[in-house]
């Protein structure tokens, strides 16, 4: 597991493009199917951060970041379809929590749609709870349900 850099951006991309085509056919797809590796630079560039999980040296899951307002807000969580399932996601979250911890923050948070039943289970089985329901109307006029979840980090003094 390391930190991103900038130079790690084609490959944040790569990651998160392979981990995002199980959603290509949802209603509308994912709009990580829609980033670049130019995307993904220039966010790294301004006041994203990322991680990157490895196994033998090779990546296999990555997570990018913002920090805002004493929280680590979480977003793209990607683990590459082969490798899913096998505690990547829940590494990876981990180590932002250690982290978040580490800086004083005082939780962690993330937006997921809904229809990803599998994600939802996976935040919740590691102590994050809904806080707030929302539908976010995109421009060519379809909405998507979308939950925030957080989780509450204890603050060691």
């Amino acid at each position: 597991m390391k930190f991103a850099s900038v130079t790690d951006a084609s490959v944040i991309h790569d990651l998160m493009i392979k981990a995002f085509m199980e959603y290509k056919n949802e209603v509308p797809p994912s709009s990580a199917l829609e980033e670049t590796v130019q995307s993904v630079s220039n966010a790294l560039v301004k006041e994203e951060e990322g991680v990157i999980a490895y196994q033998e040296n090779v990546p296999v899951g990555m997570v990018r970041f913002l920090i805002y307002n004493q929280s680590i807000y979480f977003y793209r969580l990607s683990v590459i379809p082969d490798k899913q399932g096998k505690g990547i996601a829940k590494n990876m979250l981990k180590f932002i929590e250690d982290y978040a911890n580490k800086e004083g923050f005082s939780s962690i948070r993330c937006k997921v749609r809904m229809s990803a039943t599998k994600n939802l289970k996976l935040y919740r089985s590691i102590g994050y709870d809904v806080y707030e329901e929302e539908v976010v109307h995109k421009p060519n006029g379809i909405n998507i349900n979308v939950v925030s979840m957080k989780k509450d980090l204890l603050l060691l003094q």
